[in-house]
C-alpha cells in the first residue's frame, strides 16, 4: 500500500534517490511505465503482475484494447534500485513525463506515481479546487 508525497530531485545521469520509507515496499523490484495524466507509473513486482494481468485478458481483436495494452507494457522497464537507493528513469520515460529535475512520488495506494513538480502542483491545484464536485461523484461509487 502506497501513500503519501515525496519532494527529490533527477541527477544529471537521469536517476532519483528512492524514498526511504518506499525502499522496504519495492524492495524485490519494481516496474516503471507511462502513466495517464502525464506522469510515470511505478508498481511493486506485485501488483504489476495484477496490472499486467488485467491487460492480457483484454481482447487482441478489439483495436482500443490492444493500443492500451501498448501504452503501458511498450514502455516498461523492469527496475530496481542500487546500493545509494538511487533508480534510473530511462529517456523515453522522462521524456514522456516532461521530467527534467524536480519530481514527485505521490503514493496512490497500489503503485506510485513520478511527477514533474510543477505539473503535480498544477494538477493538485485543480483537484483541490474541484474537490466538492468529485466528492459528489465518488459518492455514485460509494466512497
Amino acid at each position: 500500500m502506497f501513500n503519501g508525497e515525496y519532494a527529490h530531485t533527477i541527477d544529471d545521469k537521469g536517476r532519483f534517490t528512492m524514498p526511504t520509507k518506499l525502499r522496504d515496499a519495492l524492495r524485490d523490484g519494481f516496474y516503471i511505465t507511462r502513466g495517464l495524466d502525464g506522469c510515470l507509473n511505478m508498481y511493486d513486482s506485485e501488483q504489476w503482475k495484477v496490472f499486467e494481468a488485467k491487460l492480457a485478458a483484454l481482447p487482441t481483436t478489439n483495436k482500443s484494447a490492444r493500443d492500451f495494452v501498448r501504452f503501458f507494457v511498450s514502455g516498461a522497464v523492469d527496475s530496481a534500485y542500487d546500493k545509494q537507493g538511487r533508480v534510473l528513469l530511462p529517456p523515453n520515460l522522462r521524456e514522456y513525463a516532461k521530467l527534467d529535475k524536480d519530481i514527485i512520488i505521490a503514493g496512490v495506494i497500489t503503485h506510485c506515481e513520478i511527477w514533474d513538480a510543477v505539473a503535480w502542483q498544477e494538477k493538485q491545484k485543480g483537484v483541490v479546487g474541484n474537490i466538492e464536485e468529485l466528492t459528489e461523484q465518488m459518492s455514485d461509487f460509494g466512497v
